[in-house]
């Protein structure tokens, strides 16, 4: 349950010095800590009331799908222009898909499906949390450039009036979570529990939907998504087949059962985040 104390560095910061007339900061707040909340249930009862099962899926997943279409019907409902609505493709020119009502769907799927791929990816001790960092922060120079019209205007991308805001939470993102992983590093002396996963995940998923980043974030987060892939492809595969294709998912414990030693497969995966974030920062220039 420490995901409470990043939850709370991020909350007191992001109300201390963010502009709390800006609708973007309260969409994110709000998100965090809904998704936090579920969370917190999870946690509570398989740390406080002993019972191993938690919050059951099927209650997690609703709550969730509850909260991301909440936030989605929100955003399209207060879009001001044809672009807050667009699916941006990245690295060409000109490329992008109106989405009207379907900006619903896809937000929805961005926010539920990056929470949940956080909390698949936080298995070993820093695994989850320096990834959050790198990309929460690649995430804040999108949100400032998009927010400034003339950066917006020169870098080809979606001026989104107000984003430039979001910075500050971002930038609390990053400090609460470095401070957190002094303690969460390898041996850890305290861990996220899905109060943490569950909320930074969505909050990057909302940050990269208000940004009309989707796509963006799909690539700097690749580790995320390389283990949620591995959970869906090795539960298909047995249940398909009978066999499986991993030793173990999600796919940083499969490595583990390979050999490897628990802080490699943490440095190798906060390496490829580091490669995976820069080409993310690449696709400014390349269009």
């Amino acid at each position: 349950m420490g995901g409470a104390l990043i939850l709370s560095a991020i909350g007191i910061s992001t109300l201390l010095w963010a502009d709390l007339s800006n609708r973007f900061v309260w969409v994110v707040l709000v998100v965090t800590f809904l998704f936090g909340a579920i969370g917190w249930v999870d946690d509570y009862r398989k740390v406080i009331e002993k019972n191993s099962r938690g919050l059951p899926s099927r209650w997690k997943y609703f709550w969730q799908s509850v909260f991301g279409l909440g936030a989605a019907i929100f955003l399209y409902k207060t879009a001001n222009n044809p672009i807050d609505t667009t699916l941006i493709i990245p690295m060409l020119k000109d490329a992008s898909i109106p989405l009207g009502a379907g900006f619903m769907i896809l937000a929805y799927l961005v926010i539920v499906g990056s929470s949940n791929a956080v909390n698949l990816t936080d298995g070993l001790d820093g695994l989850a949390i320096m990834p959050t960092v790198m990309v929460g922060g690649a995430l804040g120079i999108f949100c400032y450039l998009s927010g400034n019209v003339k950066f917006a205007e020169y870098l080809l991308i979606p001026y989104v009036p107000g984003a430039g805001e979001l910075i500050v939470f971002c930038g609390a993102l990053i400090g609460a979570g470095l401070g957190f992983l002094w303690f969460n590093t390898y041996p850890a002396q305290v861990f996220m529990g899905d109060v943490g996963a569950l909320a930074l995940g969505a909050a990057l998923g909302t940050i990269a939907v208000i940004v009309r980043q989707e796509i963006v974030l799909f690539i700097m987060g690749g580790v995320f998504v390389m283990e949620t892939l591995s959970v869906v492809i090795q539960v298909a595969s047995f249940k398909l087949t009978g066999r499986r294709v991993f030793r173990m998912a999600p796919i940083h414990h499969h490595f583990e059962l390979k050999g490897w030693p628990e802080p490699r497969v943490i440095v190798r995966f906060w390496i490829i985040t580091v490669v995976l974030v820069l080409i993310g920062l690449a696709t400014l220039k390349l269009r």
